[in-house]
């Protein structure tokens, strides 16, 4: 059969102009990111003014090797890669930033200082060479200078209250006759500022040397004056929580240094000024979707999802002779690649595929235009597999689908797919219309055979901004901890990656409210609620491919695992659940 034949591609809505009540930004409003004249974009600390060019090219090939069933579709022949799907599920950037960067450094004073935080003399070494140029004695002044025992240097204040530590000679210049000349008031005002400078310093260099339990305490002791409108208190925080994180540190420190932001996003959009400081100008597509697919070569967060998602299609679906996938979040369609191929090699001959691909506006920009790209690579599948394939393009967005649009037929096995998409619709507590669940009801009436979700497993829906601030730090701590298993900390792909592919959603969590906020993560308990509401039964995961992903998550990490628990597979980092993959199927 002729595959230039056998593959077909329709669009609905083409020619047709629609409105919707949505935010189309898939996370931080364009509104939040105009100019840059607030606090953070004039610090020299503010991790959203690092550039780093990536010389990392990739190129998403169409040739993939005949592999055995299992392999095909299970992702585990080199087919499976995917850097678009890894960039539309893990971030929200928006086509109208305009980022620039410049590299974090430390300062104090206006001056900058390189610091090695786990070692204790560097710390001594340095704080002698403040204080040498601070004090700056006159001739015949004896300056002595004060030992820091290392221990002062993982010591964290959080109370706001500066000590005043200061060496005798000092306190007795300080408190000398009351009545003095203008040049000895004007001594006793410099050396007051020499003090001050000096005790600034060391606290600097202190923060640096914390704990991870106290950033951890720091960053949610921010959260908690921000979110009690102490704004005094909050500044003062703030300042210490600047001065401790860095974008080449630890796991929290590289966290910290996006939620500091986030902190004081919301602060500005909470007051009379909105905020502007973080004009990012985006990378082109083909960077970006060269960060991508570093993110879902070195975790497997992507590769999980594809995995139970598509063992659960091909199972409901391994009897049918015609098969119609509906995919909320189609990017540039490399999840099929996989179950195309297996389907391919089916002994009793391949089924005829439709694929029904919804767009966004993310993944149109990262594929560099509309979904005929789609169209071109389900094509060139269709014609090295033999089998055949109709893709139907939908360019509007999920909150406003219309069973119409789907163009569902009969005697078709249809199989609805929702990869890490799902919390983006509106809910009742955003809108009183309840999209998310109308949704779900809508999919509901086709009568699928089978309903696929991946999710993040993460409560920041519903929840209050502090009890949310601290879900936030403890998830994506996780994500940060996984990442640096794998790439070294001062490298440019890892800041890249962390930049480009999560750092916009966390501020997005932290910063917006209502339509704004467009990350609304739930847990599976929640989910499971919502379907079964919506009158969906679930669909049993295969235990061999759970298996399987259990084999690929050891090629990873040991401190990768994978939790089956009521119904759902869920990868975990370490103690920390970070997705939840289920299968669902209507009760009639």
């Amino acid at each position: 059969m002729d595959s230039q034949q056998v593959f077909r591609y329709g669009v609905t809505a083409a020619g047709l102009s629609y409105s919707t009540s949505y935010s189309t930004v898939t996370s931080i409003p364009n509104r939040l990111f105009s100019s840059l004249k607030s606090d953070i974009g004039n610090l020299p600390n503010t991790p959203f003014l690092t550039q780093f060019d990536c010389d990392t090219n990739t190129t998403l090939s169409d040739g993939h090797e005949q592999h055995s069933f299992t392999e095909n579709l299970l992702g585990l022949s080199p087919s499976c890669n995917s850097s678009l799907e890894s960039y539309t599920y893990f971030q929200g950037l928006s086509p109208s930033l305009d980022c620039r960067h410049e590299c974090l450094q430390l300062c104090s004073g206006g001056t900058s200082y390189i610091q090695d935080a786990n070692s204790s003399h560097s710390i001594i070494y340095t704080l002698q060479e403040l204080e040498t140029a601070l004090m700056a004695p006159d001739e015949d002044e004896e300056v002595t200078t004060p030992n820091i025992p290392s221990s002062e240097s993982g010591r964290l204040q959080i109370t706001g209250q500066q000590p005043r530590a200061r060496t005798p000679e000092l306190q007795g210049s300080l408190v000398l006759q009351p009545q003095t000349s203008f040049i000895s008031r004007h001594k006793q005002s410099t050396e007051v500022g020499h003090v001050e400078k000096r005790q600034k310093a060391i606290e600097n260099l202190s923060l640096q040397g914390i704990s991870q339990g106290n950033m951890k305490q720091l960053l949610i002791a921010c959260a908690k004056a921000l979110s009690e409108n102490n704004m005094d208190e909050f500044s003062k925080l703030i300042e210490k929580a600047r001065g401790a994180v860095s974008i080449c540190g630890e796991p929290i420190q590289r966290l910290g240094a996006y939620m500091v932001e986030g902190l004081v996003a919301r602060k500005e959009a909470s007051g009379s000024n909105i905020y502007h400081t973080l004009r990012c100008r985006e990378p082109e597509a083909k960077d970006l979707l060269s960060y991508m697919h570093v993110l879902y070569e070195i975790c497997p967060y992507l590769k999980f999802g594809h995995m139970a998602a598509n063992g659960a299609i091909a199972e409901a679906c391994r009897t049918a002779d015609r098969i119609h996938i509906i995919d909320f979040q189609i990017a540039q369609g490399t999840q099929w690649i996989t179950l195309l191929q297996a389907l391919a090699a089916r002994p009793g001959g391949a089924p005829h595929v439709r694929i029904t691909g919804i767009d966004d506006p993310v993944s149109k920009f990262a594929r560099g235009g509309g979904l005929e790209a789609v169209e071109r690579h389900l094509a060139a599948l269709s014609a090295k597999f033999n089998i055949p394939v109709e893709f139907h393009g939908v360019p509007v967005f999920a909150p406003d689908i219309t069973r119409d649009m789907l163009d569902v037929r009969p005697g078709e096995a249809l199989a609805v797919n929702f990869p890490l998409q799902l919390h983006h619709t509106p809910d009742e507590s955003v809108d009183v219309s309840n999209p998310r669940d109308g949704l779900l009801r809508m999919v509901k009436s086709l009568s699928p055979k089978v309903t696929t979700l991946v999710e993040q497993e993460s409560n920041t829906n519903t929840a209050p901004f502090l009890p949310r601030f601290i879900e936030t730090l403890e998830y994506y701590l996780a994500i940060f901890d996984s990442i640096d298993e794998t790439l070294p900390r001062d490298g440019k792909e890892r800041i890249n990656v962390e930049q480009h592919c999560l750092a916009r959603d966390i501020v997005n969590v932290i910063a917006c409210e209502g339509k704004e906020r467009v990350e609304r993560h739930e847990l599976f308990g929640k989910w499971k609620s919502r379907l079964t509401m919506a009158g969906f039964q679930q669909y049993p995961l295969s235990s061999y491919v759970n298996s399987v992903i259990r084999s690929l998550l050891r090629s990873y990490s040991k401190h990768y695992t994978l939790v089956e628990k009521d119904g759902a597979t869920l990868l975990a980092w370490k103690d920390r659940n970070l997705l939840s993959a289920s299968a669902w199927h209507c009760d009639s």
